[in-house]
């Protein structure tokens, strides 16, 4: 069973989450506790999807008007289920899916509303609790997490997609997810003919990840390039970047084989360009301000962030007046999308225009 980047998605999390409160001796196994598996022919089991576009629709004043291009973005949301007495969360869950909703389907899968019908599934997310209780539990709860991502994305596939070009996105879990996804179902398969882009954010993508035979993707490498990957994570000038560092390349030398290069993939999303990788706040297009809650979008904030990669993470130098809160040791995770809210919806339909000028016999 392969776990894509799992652990090092306590970066982010295990700092602001006390220890789960299930006993060791008494807590069920992943398989024994899980919650009724989605029925993704049901709207319900979608947060988002063309005629329930939901907390997706959602279009920040001073955004870029949408296009309704002939593409799709299928998204998957972060963790976002704190809950500490159980491993998975029930998709039938309302509290759970309205803090989804409102939190990140209108704060990052609205991002890339401005090119693509958005498809965002609901899964049993690995909760907070299965990821600070480690070990077999955090394995098991991230497999059954995934197989739910994995069967809503062939549904759309086998009924929704007919043959369109699409941008796969997904953020911290459900850039794992994403990575997994890319694994299994796209590199070095015919989807790969259609896949625009992958944005897989906020996690330790290795940047030697696609150098093995066979694969059939790359890196995203300049702004228009299609049939590619794009990471980034963002932290800020004041935080530890060694000890990041040495924690995140670290868990890539366990995933990657002997000797591949662990360095984190870090693509600067004000440029998108692996050969520029600094620039100052005057290239931002637009941030969403204030904290990543369920409040409505406030209207985007251009040059209000500068960026540079340094060492495989994105050191980010954010306006004050954005009012944004890091993370307890400068961790900007929860920020890795609203900082350049309008840098990657802009993107986006760049890459779809590209792709599908590309294969204008087809579309």
């Amino acid at each position: 069973m392969r776990l894509a980047h799992t652990a090092m998605l306590l970066l982010a999390l295990a700092v602001a989450v006390p220890n789960p409160v299930i006993g060791a001796d008494a807590a069920p196994t992943v398989a024994q506790a899980a919650p009724p598996a989605p029925d993704y022919a049901k709207s319900a089991s979608w947060a988002a999807r063309p005629g329930h576009e939901g907390a997706a629709v959602a279009v920040p004043a001073g955004a870029v008007a949408r296009q309704n291009l002939p593409v799709d973005v299928f998204y998957i949301h972060p963790t976002t289920d704190t809950t500490l007495d159980r491993w998975n969360q029930p998709v039938a869950d309302g509290t759970v899916n309205a803090w989804t909703d409102g939190s990140v389907i209108g704060r990052q899968a609205a991002a890339f509303n401005g090119c693509c019908r958005v498809f965002a599934p609901r899964y049993r997310q690995a909760t907070s609790g299965a990821q600070r209780r480690g070990g077999a539990i955090r394995d098991d709860a991230f497999a059954l997490a995934y197989a739910d991502v994995k069967r809503a994305f062939r549904y759309y596939l086998d009924h929704d997609n007919k043959g369109r070009p699409f941008i796969l996105a997904g953020h911290s879990q459900g850039a794992a997810h994403l990575e997994r996804l890319l694994d299994e179902e796209i590199d070095g398969k015919p989807l790969a003919a259609r896949l625009v882009a992958a944005y897989d954010v906020g996690i330790t993508f290795p940047a030697a990840k696609f150098d093995r035979p066979g694969s059939t993707l790359t890196v995203c490498d300049r702004p228009d390039r299609t049939g590619c990957v794009v990471h980034w994570g963002s932290i800020l000038a004041s935080a530890d970047l060694g000890q990041a560092v040495a924690r995140a390349e670290g868990y890539n030398r366990t995933i990657l084989p002997a000797g591949a290069d662990p360095a984190i993939l870090c693509i600067n999303p004000l440029t998108f360009s692996r050969s520029v990788s600094a620039t100052s706040r005057y290239a931002a297009k637009g941030a969403v301000p204030g904290a990543p809650d369920a409040t409505p979008l406030r209207a985007i904030v251009p040059h209000a962030v500068s960026a540079r990669c340094e060492r495989g993470f994105l050191v980010v130098d954010p306006d004050p007046t954005l009012d944004l809160t890091p993370l307890p040791g400068g961790s900007m995770h929860y920020h890795d999308i609203g900082l350049f809210f309008e840098d990657i919806r802009e993107n986006a339909i760049l890459r779809a225009r590209t792709w599908l000028a590309a294969h204008r016999a087809r579309h």
